[in-house]
C-alpha cells in the first residue's frame, strides 16, 4: 500500500528559500527569525513560529554580542559571519520547510515580494546594528547645512536634501517616482537623500556593506534605478549606496 504524505499548503503567500538568504544575509539572525516564523504561521504550525522567534532572539544576542569580544588584533573578513548564519538560517529553511516551499510554488500560490524580503532584511538591520535609522546616518555629514526633509505617503517615507541644491518641485516628483516604482511603499519606511548635479539627480540610499558582494541582493536596486530612469527622460538618475555616511559610497549605480 502506497503511503500518500500529505502536505498542508495555504493559499497565504510565502517567503521562498533563496528570499530567506537575501532576508537573512542584509538583517542578520533576527530577520531570519521573522521570515521562517511567518512561513511557519502560514503553514498553521504556530508553537513552530514561537520557537523560531527565541531561537532568533539567542542566535541575535549571540552573534553580535561575540562580536564585541573578539580582540581587536584578530582580524575578520567582513562577510565571514553574515555568511555563517546565513548558511545556517538557509540548512534549517530547507531541512524543515523545503518540501511545504516547493508544493506551495508548484501549486501555483504566491509569494511574497522581493522588496518585502528586502524591507525586512533592512529593519532587522536596524534594530540590531544600526542605533540612529538611516535617515540619521545619511543627514550625518559636515555638509548638511541647509538640510531639509520632506516625508510621503502614510508610511512617512523621508526625502532629505539641500534646498540650496535642489527645488522642493523636484524632490516631490522624485518621490513621485519612487512612489510609482513601488519603492515607497505601505509595508517599511525608506530614507534616501537627494541631490542635484547639473541636469542629474543623486538619490543616496542607506545599506549595509556586505550588499556589494551579494550581487542577488544588489539587483533590487539595479532594477530600481532603472525603472525610475524611465520617469525621468530629460534627467540622468545614479543610486549612491552609501554606509554610515554620505561619504561613504559603497557602490554607486548609473
Amino acid at each position: 500500500m502506497e503511503q500518500t504524505i500529505d502536505i498542508q499548503i495555504s493559499t497565504k503567500k510565502l517567503y521562498k528559500d533563496r528570499a530567506i538568504w537575501v532576508g537573512t544575509f542584509l538583517g542578520g539572525p533576527l530577520a531570519a527569525g521573522y521570515l521562517i516564523a511567518e512561513n511557519f504561521k502560514t503553514f498553521n504550525e504556530f508553537d513552530k513560529a514561537k520557537k523560531t522567534w527565541i531561537y532568533a532572539i539567542i542566535a541575535t544576542i549571540v552573534v553580535f554580542g561575540g562580536v564585541f569580544l573578539i580582540p581587536e588584533n584578530v582580524k575578520i573578513p567582513n562577510q565571514i559571519i553574515p555568511l555563517i548564519y546565513t548558511a545556517i538560517a538557509y540548512y534549517l529553511v530547507k531541512h524543515f520547510q523545503g518540501q511545504k516551499i516547493t508544493s506551495h510554488i508548484n501549486s501555483g500560490r504566491q509569494l511574497h515580494s522581493w522588496w518585502r524580503t528586502i524591507g525586512v532584511g533592512v529593519i532587522g538591520l536596524t534594530i540590531t546594528v544600526i542605533p540612529i535609522f538611516g535617515f540619521a546616518l545619511l543627514i550625518d555629514s559636515g555638509t548638511n547645512v541647509g538640510t531639509d526633509t520632506k516625508t510621503y505617503g502614510v508610511m512617512k517615507h523621508e526625502i532629505a536634501f539641500d534646498k540650496n541644491n535642489i527645488s522642493e518641485t523636484e524632490v516631490n516628483k522624485i518621490a513621485d517616482g519612487l512612489t510609482k516604482t513601488v519603492f515607497f511603499d505601505e509595508a517599511v519606511t525608506k530614507y534616501v537623500y537627494a541631490k542635484k548635479l547639473n541636469d542629474s539627480y543623486e538619490i543616496s540610499i542607506s545599506c549595509d556593506k556586505s550588499i556589494t558582494s551579494n550581487e542577488e541582493a544588489l539587483q533590487p536596486f539595479v532594477q530600481l534605478r532603472t525603472e525610475l530612469q524611465t520617469l525621468f527622460p530629460d534627467n540622468k538618475i545614479a543610486f549612491n549606496l552609501v554606509v554610515d555616511s554620505l561619504d561613504n559610497i559603497v557602490k554607486r549605480l548609473e
